[in-house]
């Protein structure tokens, strides 16, 4: 039996030769491809697949805790039963520019991220077939994974490549691997992944570690177990929770046996993290003979330098990422209230408002009421508040654990997202208007089912006013989301809990108090006037969301068109719903107007659903041209001794355009705009931009609005607060032209 195994695998190793690389893809400055260790695989027997990236002189990508930019990812498309595990990262080098200055941490020339692939134990192919994940004919899983059967791998990864400047890259791979009975190496690829993957970070098996944190350091002491010769050189820690200052070398300074670093905290640090997590590199690794080499750090900080802790390991492909944003105030007392009162401020915005008024009306349509159902009304319209907010923290959280780059507003940088909120609130406005009603047939179910829709309402209400508040950043509330986005999981459930009892607080003092009802006007006939009268908010609430579709959308006339046509035929699917769906008569009526208001309703969804692009550089309504933001931009006007105001904006951000309205229409900052020759650089947010995204998070920020300027020769720009003035900026100006 062993000798026909052996036997097969000789046959198949012609076709082996060329089965464990994927086609090379060139992006930008970066070249990728998927390398196989393998060239065969086995039922059942993990293996390793490597993405190749090959960088032009000069150009670097980034590791997992990149500094200013973002890490590289891999999204699979396995085979069923196939499993990839995380990406295992080499120790990463120190980056720089072309000034010599530190700007993150990563790789350059060529690199292997590596993935560790685990096929079924239970093989599910029969010999001549092919297991290609992209095929819409599978075979039924449930034969073997036989000798001369082909499986595909596919995988999308996206990077960030930089120089000088930056830009982002994409590429789809695949790459093809026959089975056979054991499997065999490959005789191109399996020695480089093997020397890869002895750059990967190894555990601190053979040191001793202790930390210690005062205000401005971290010291690292790091002692030799006995028998343990080896004498690291050139030491360098790369942190991945940002508790240290990427951009600051280490203090290395030899102490008998070992050595100790002083390591510089990084400004928006967190000082109340626990532990010191990260890779101490070697230029001449961890054991006699080796190179370059990283060593795991995970060592919990001590009140002095004098013990020894033991040394805690962890594999290196859980390394964690750093938070997309960095910033948090001192005190997280200061930062609950700035969150409380941002919530607060909240219920006075364009955003909620409409939503809101909604629910006062039902306060005075329940002011008859008994007090208890009063009490309960407000109390679930909290509890809609705090569950939708907090349901929004653990989407937030859980992106950021698996490395996503986002801020606050997330949700409104996808256009299916704002089609469908703009849908629904124009269903809701003609629901006012009185097109048709909800509920009609629920009277009949029972009369516990009414009292049921009515506290569901309240809740409903109370999500869907966390749902359109997201794009109303008032000042107070951007550091407190800057701080909930890079604290611990804990405290950003505390800020957001603090955002959501400000925003429900005037309801909940109600149900509290519900004899301040009586200083609302009682029920009468005006209430349908007045339910009329609301929908108009909503219906502007609708156009303000078409307004951001189409920075959204296709730069082109049809898109938008075919957006309106969509929410025209949603309008005539309420009318039908209305018209005959509920109107008296003959139930074969009823049922006809009920499908026609559904297919109506379908052909609008259709006909609007919108195709995604990227937005157009937005131009100022003035005599000043503005252009699309980038680093290189940045770069070239300062090299040209130009004045630079750089502003992050979105359209779906409210204060982005009170901002602009307020200050960009404003004779004097025009007119000192045009005096001081400013280059004018729009980052549009709009859409989910990664490099946007890292240049914010570079900055400490996760929202915008976020406003800069830049004086000739000077490295460092001019921060501005979140809500401008005419006033605010003119001085600004004048600050930087000292």
């Amino acid at each position: 039996m062993n000798f026909l195994r052996h036997l097969s695998v000789l046959f198949l190793l012609p076709a082996l030769l060329w089965a464990a690389e994927s086609p090379g893809v060139k992006n930008g400055s970066v070249r990728v491809s998927l390398v196989a260790a393998s060239a065969a695989i086995e039922a059942g027997k993990p293996f390793t697949i490597a993405l190749r990236m090959q960088h032009d002189p000069h150009w670097h990508s980034y590791w997992i805790a990149a500094g200013t930019g973002y890490p590289t990812s891999i999204n699979w498309t396995l085979p069923p039963g196939f499993k990839a595990g995380e990406i295992q990262w080499p120790t990463p080098t120190i980056l720089r520019d072309s000034s010599g200055k530190i700007v993150g941490n990563g790789y350059s020339d060529e690199s292997f991220l590596l993935v560790e692939i685990t096929p079924p134990a239970r093989p599910e192919l029969r010999a001549g077939e092919n297991l290609d994940p992209t095929s819409s004919s599978q075979p039924a899983a449930t034969a073997p994974l036989a000798p001369g059967t082909k499986i595909k791998l596919a995988a999308a990864t996206e990077w960030l490549m930089c120089q000088d400047v930056c830009m982002p890259g994409e590429a789809k791979l695949e790459i093809a691997l026959d089975v056979a009975s054991a499997t065999q190496p490959d005789a191109q690829w399996a020695q480089p992944i093997t020397q890869a993957r002895a750059q990967l970070p190894i555990a601190a098996t053979e040191w001793n570690l202790t930390a210690t944190q005062d205000d401005k350091n971290v010291t690292l002491r790091l002692t030799p177990k006995s028998g343990n010769t080896h004498k690291p050189t050139e030491l360098h820690f790369f942190a991945t929770d940002a508790l240290t200052d990427y951009t600051q070398l280490a203090t290395v300074t030899a102490d008998h046996d070992g050595w100790v670093l002083i390591l510089p905290l990084d400004a928006a640090a967190d000082k109340a993290t626990k532990r010191l997590t990260g890779v101490l590199a070697s230029a001449n690794g961890w054991s006699a003979g080796a190179s370059y080499g990283g060593l795991v750090i995970d060592v919990a900080f001590s009140n002095d330098a004098g013990p020894t802790l033991p040394t805690v390991t962890r594999p290196t492909s859980n390394l964690t990422p750093p938070p997309t944003a960095l910033a948090a105030p001192t005190s997280l007392l200061a930062t609950l209230g700035l969150a409380f009162m941002g919530g607060l401020i909240l219920n006075l915005m364009p955003c909620v408002f409409p939503v809101l008024g909604i629910k006062i009306l039902g306060f005075v349509n329940q002011s008859g009421n008994d007090r208890k159902k009063i009490t309960a009304h407000g109390l679930t319209f909290t509890l809609g508040v705090l569950v939708s907010f907090w349901a929004l923290a653990g989407a937030l959280l859980m992106l950021r654990a698996g490395g996503a780059q986002l801020g606050w507003g997330f949700q409104l940088q996808s256009p299916i997202f704002v089609f469908g909120m703009a849908v629904f609130l124009l269903i809701f406005a003609l629901n006012l208007s009185g097109l048709f009603e909800v509920g009609l047939s629920a009277t009949s179910v029972g009369g516990n089912l009414q009292m049921q829709d009515g506290f569901a309402g309240s809740f409903f209400t109370g999500a869907l006013a966390t749902l359109v508040a997201t794009p109303c950043s008032a000042p107070f509330l951007a550091p407190a989301l800057g701080a909930a986005l890079s604290l611990s999981a804990g405290q950003a459930f505390l800020i957001f809990t603090a955002i959501a009892l400000g925003l429900a607080l005037p309801y909940l003092l109600f149900s509290i108090f519900p004899q301040a009802i009586k200083l609302l006007p009682k029920p009468g006939a005006w209430m349908e006037t007045f339910k009329q009268f609301m929908a108009f908010p909503l219906y502007a609430t609708v156009g303000w969301l078409l307004w951001v579709l189409a920075g959204q959308t296709k730069d082109d006339d049809n898109a938008l068109l075919l957006i309106s046509f969509g929410f025209v035929l949603v309008a005539m699917a309420a009318w039908a719903y209305g018209r005959f769906g509920q109107a008296s008569g003959k139930p074969q009526r009823q049922l006809a107007g009920r499908i026609g208001a559904a297919l109506l309703l379908a052909s609008g969804l259709y006909t609007g659903w919108p195709q995604t692009t990227a937005a157009p550089t937005t131009a100022g309504s003035y005599q000043v041209t503005w252009e699309k933001w980038s680093p290189a931009a940045i770069a070239a006007a300062q090299a040209a001794g130009k004045f630079v105001y750089v502003d992050f904006t979105a359209r779906w951000c409210a204060t982005c355009q009170t901002n602009k309205a307020t200050v960009f229409h404003h004779d004097a900052v025009l007119a000192a705009l045009a005096q001081q020759q400013t280059v004018l650089l729009r980052a549009d947010w709009t859409n989910r931009d990664p490099l946007i995204t890292a240049e914010l998070a570079r900055w400490h920020r996760s929202a915008v609005p976020f406003n800069l300027i830049y004086a000739p020769g000077k490295i460092q720009p001019i921060i501005l607060p979140e809500l401008l003035t005419p006033q605010i900026v003119l001085e600004a100006l004048a600050r930087a032209g000292k």
